[in-house]
């Protein structure tokens, strides 16, 4: 009977054993499709928290474009944005284009200022000075762009004024084109840039070309007096597998500084824990650059 007993015993033994180990199992897995789930949740709150921060982030700039102000903690379903809208360039002696350009692609550069109350309206007066001035700098290239690839980046300067200041009928255009790539120049005619590197607010580009506006044909009457000068369109060619930056430079003796080139709208969307932000470059309404290429009259044209 005391075998017996000892038996039953160990019997019993190894079967809470087995009960407990069973137990821990379950429970271990328990806890591990549970931390699974939370983990789940958390991440999925979180991605639909993401969303809604970018759609409120999103509804800041379309507001913003739309009435042409930002705005504080603005309420749009369970999330918020706040917006900002500023004046780029503005009383700046340069211009960094925020867009890198491919080929065919075109910047604008205003010398003349606009109407705050309707974008379409040029003006100059005290308060909204126009640009005057002689000398120019334009800069265009990625750093360690090379010189003498088919892709190497050239650029078309085309700088609209008035001969008779403030009188649109007398509006002129002036061009000069500038190819780092001499191979070429024989071929389209474009003048090499300046020897080394151009760097402007703080940006370095690969090419860079001074350029005196007398040396293009416009008068002194245009570039001196404010009204006169009116944009200039740069245009970047050959440069098709790669994107470059442009840059524009007014800091010489005796010009004055850049009106406004656009506005920089910013905006930021939270929902929850989620912040996102997104910036957009809005540029005054200008002629469409086909324009730069066909001739056009009020009244018949005579071959």
């Amino acid at each position: 009977m005391k075998v017996q007993s000892i038996k039953y015993k160990a019997d019993s033994g190894q079967a809470l054993v087995l009960v407990l180990l069973f137990l821990a199992v379950v429970l271990t897995l328990v806890l591990f499709i549970l931390s699974r789930s939370i983990t789940g949740i958390a991440v999925s709150s979180g991605s639909e928290e993401a969303i809604r921060a970018f759609s409120a982030a999103e509804a800041g700039i379309e507001k913003a474009l739309v009435i042409g102000a930002g705005g504080t903690n603005v309420s749009i379903g369970s999330a918020t944005y706040s917006s900002d809208v500023s004046d780029v360039a503005q009383g700046s002696n340069n211009f960094v284009y925020p867009l890198s350009l491919t080929s065919g692609g075109s910047a604008t550069i205003w010398f003349v200022a606009h109407d705050s109350a309707n974008n379409d309206a040029l003006i100059c007066s005290i308060g909204s000075p126009c640009f005057t001035g002689q000398t120019i700098k334009v800069c265009w290239g990625n750093p360690g762009t090379a010189a003498s690839d088919a892709t190497t980046p050239a650029i078309e300067l085309s700088v609209f004024y008035e001969t008779t200041p403030g009188d649109l009928a007398t509006i002129k255009i002036a061009r000069a084109a500038f190819d780092p790539f001499a191979a070429r120049n024989p071929a389209n005619n474009f003048s090499l840039p300046d020897a080394g590197t151009c760097a402007i607010g703080g940006e370095i580009y690969e090419f860079g070309r001074e350029i005196d506006l007398s040396t293009l044909g416009i008068p002194a009457g245009s570039y001196n007096e404010q009204n006169g000068l009116q944009f200039a369109r740069l245009r970047i060619f050959y440069n098709t597998d790669v994107a470059h930056k442009i840059g524009f430079d007014v800091n010489f003796p005796g010009n004055t500084v850049l009106p406004s080139q656009g506005s920089q709208i910013d905006s930021t969307g939270t929902a929850g824990q989620s912040n996102r932000r997104l910036s957009v470059f809005q540029g005054w309404p200008e002629p469409p650059p086909i324009f730069d290429f066909a001739i056009y009259s009020s009244t018949g044209i005579t071959k």
